[in-house]
């Protein structure tokens, strides 16, 4: 039965490399890649019964056992996050089949798409830190191919920016790996956090974990986040919905896992770092956002800021303060993709990208307008959004912790959010439209319903959040408790 842990990464794959040879067969190319990702949604939320049901569910390749052979995980953070992936993902294909230029369809559009979702969901399975490389290396091959899709000369310097970030980072992720495995011996997430607690975290060990903090931060955008607001803002709208719901929710993902499990032991240390970078990102996120006009980059500074304010309940390391981080997790990719896709709608109707370009938008797209308007208060954490439990557990969990500074810092962001947010809004939607109606460009379904769905999963995320709450509560707890993970991945037969 624990075979079906692998199908989330498998299906898209699988699918990927047979639509390489379909490559002018535009609508099997659609309909296979959007089947695989409403597969992957059913498979996902069995997996997650079964969690529930039997506990974490462990897949062991080749019949070798842990800590030798190579294994997936399942336990509910990792599964939330699949099932989330796979609902933005499906969603971003309804888009794209109304956005996307069929050049671009034929050019091995939905095999990339497919390859990148197959690493995502990879990276959140895996049970060793060889195969987490692997599996971000991937997504960040599919990603390499699709940021540069349209060949326009901004789309080239700012990819040419982000693959060499990128390929640093993951010979620093290699080094790390190196020096872990030369130091215990092993590379299986649960044997590590045993040989550590043996062992002790070693100055060479907390040498280790502050080099996988740095490349997870790169990743992440935690700070070391000048590569993110260009490379997200010049994909197609599709495109750089995906990138903005999903590919630093991986970098956060692995920081979660690996200073929650492996290197928890210097907290002083390392948790530290993670707070202070988290709060200079909040900074520095809130600033980006209120300083630019183009709606894109907007969009991209609120994607930094949503990196901080999840990193804050690291940082913390409360049950509660992780607990909001999870909630907020999910969240964000979900509001995420919506912020990307309306941005990327406004820029379809009036062909322009800066806000001060654009005016009336509401007269004549009233729909976009108000949906805009659910996602500034989502994001703004106003109830019953789904941004609002988020952040009262990580509030909840700072005060716990004493972290006064973090929790300042976490919801002055959220005033600068609104802010710069309310600013798109008020300056585009607002005033005299610069539309005629000679010149209005029409509202095709393919855009606006996946807003519509994606806001509606804001509402569903927010008013709902009671069933929701159990599979949140078991993630934080197998975080909070390094132990549960271990007898699972060890100890269970």
């Amino acid at each position: 039965m624990n075979n079906i842990i692998a199908m989330p990464m498998m299906i898209p794959i699988l699918v990927g490399i047979l639509l390489i040879f379909f490559r002018h067969h535009i609508k099997l190319q659609r309909w296979s890649s959007l089947a695989a990702m409403i597969a992957n949604i059913g498979i996902t939320a069995y997996i997650l019964h079964q969690i529930q049901q039997n506990g974490i569910l462990r897949l062991d390749f080749g019949g070798w056992e842990p800590p030798f052979g190579i294994l997936f995980v399942a336990d509910s953070f990792s599964a939330l996050l699949v099932l989330t992936t796979s609902i933005v993902a499906a969603i971003c294909l309804v888009y794209a089949f109304s956005s996307t230029e069929k050049s671009y369809e034929q050019m091995f559009f939905y095999p990339f798409i497919n390859f990148l979702v197959a690493g995502v969901n990879g990276s959140f399975l895996t049970g060793d830190l060889f195969n987490l490389y692997v599996c971000f290396e991937i997504m960040l091959l599919a990603s390499y191919v699709l940021i540069a899709f349209g060949g326009r000369k901004g789309q080239l310097r700012e990819s040419i920016k982000y693959v060499i970030i990128n390929v640093v980072s993951s010979w620093f992720f290699l080094i790390a790996i190196a020096y872990t495995y030369g130091a215990l011996g092993t590379l299986n997430f649960a044997h590590l956090s045993v040989r550590i607690a043996e062992q002790g975290q070693s100055p060479m060990l907390t040498v280790v974990s502050i080099v996988f903090l740095t490349v997870f931060a790169l990743k992440a955008g935690l700070l070391l986040y000048f590569w993110l607001p260009g490379s997200y803002s010049v994909p197609p709208t599709a495109i750089a919905a995906l990138f903005g719901a999903l590919l630093t929710k991986v970098g956060i993902y692995a920081m979660f896992r690996v200073f929650t499990l492996l290197f928890y032991h210097e907290p002083h240390i390392t948790h530290t770092i993670i707070g202070i970078l988290a709060g200079l990102t909040l900074i520095i996120g809130s600033i980006g956002a209120v300083a630019y006009k183009d709606v894109r980059l907007i969009a991209s500074y609120n994607v930094v800021i949503a990196v901080g304010f999840i990193l804050v309940g690291l940082a913390v390391a409360t049950p509660t303060a992780m607990e909001g981080s999870i909630f907020y997790l999910i969240h964000d990719m979900i509001v995420k993709a919506l912020l990307f896709l309306l941005a990327g709608t406004m820029i379809a109707v009036t062909g322009e990208t800066r806000i001060d370009y654009m005016s009336g938008l509401i007269r004549n797209y009233p729909l976009l307008g108000w949906i805009f308007f659910i996602v500034i208060l989502a994001l703004a954490g106003i109830p019953p959004l789904s941004g609002f439990i988020g952040k009262v557990l990580v509030g909840q969990g700072a005060v716990e912790a004493g972290a006064y500074i973090l929790l300042a810092l976490a919801f002055i962001s959220s005033i600068f959010v609104l802010y710069s947010l309310m600013r798109v809004f008020l300056t585009s939607f607002w005033g005299e439209t610069i539309i005629s109606k000679e010149d209005k460009i029409p509202m095709k379904n393919g855009w606006i319903i996946p807003c519509i769905i994606l806001a509606a999963g804001s509402f569903i995320l927010g008013i709902g959040v009671e069933p929701l709450t159990v599979y949140v509560k078991d993630a934080a707890e197998v975080l909070a408790n390094p132990q549960i993970y271990i007898d699972a991945v060890l100890y269970d037969n």
